[in-house]
């Protein structure tokens, strides 16, 4: 297995300790705590209504940072897209491949493959990435606004590296 530094620039404020990828600030934080974390709210609440609240936070999130990360670099439309599949892939939750776009429709589809969670949770045959599921209905929604585009989605994961027989996992974004 081979190593590389990571692709994406990371600044370091040196008065706040901050640190910064383009125009937005960052967590560093190793895996096992983050999705220790993750897991511990879902023993609690219920892997349900976590996905719930997830995807409403990650959609937000993802409009946000589109639309700072187009405004930060002057791209638009698949190029934005593209752009947050491989910061997020640069960032360790997983490889985010786009198999099927369509901004004007509303539609998605995409492939993880190494998703952090499934490394953390093993084979325990449900879908534990649920988290990354409004990322994408946020990202699109928000590109597709840009464009003009008078279109609104939904996302979800239709297949999880976790669950039995499945070696990857898949979102689908189609029109609400």
């Amino acid at each position: 297995m081979g190593v590389h530094t990571p692709e994406m620039p990371i600044n370091v404020d040196d008065e706040t300790g901050v640190w910064t990828t383009d125009a937005l600030p960052m967590l560093y934080v190793p895996r096992h705590f983050f999705v220790n974390n993750h897991m511990g709210i879902e023993e609690e609440i219920g892997a349900e209504r976590y996905a719930e609240i997830l995807y409403k936070a990650g959609y937000k999130s993802a409009h946000y940072w589109c639309e700072k990360e187009a405004a930060e670099h002057g791209i638009k439309g698949e190029d934005i897209w593209h752009h947050y599949m491989k910061r997020l892939s640069q960032r360790g939750w997983g490889f985010f491949i786009t198999e099927e776009l369509d901004l004007e429709k509303g539609t998605a589809k995409v492939r993880l493959e190494n998703s952090a969670f499934v490394y953390q949770y093993g084979q325990v045959n449900r879908k534990v990435d649920y988290m990354f599921t409004g990322w994408f209905a946020g990202a699109l929604d928000q590109i597709a606004e840009s464009l003009g585009y008078d279109v609104r989605t939904k996302a979800e994961q239709t297949q999880c590296a976790a669950e039995e027989g499945c070696e990857v996992g898949y979102f689908e974004v189609t029109p609400l």
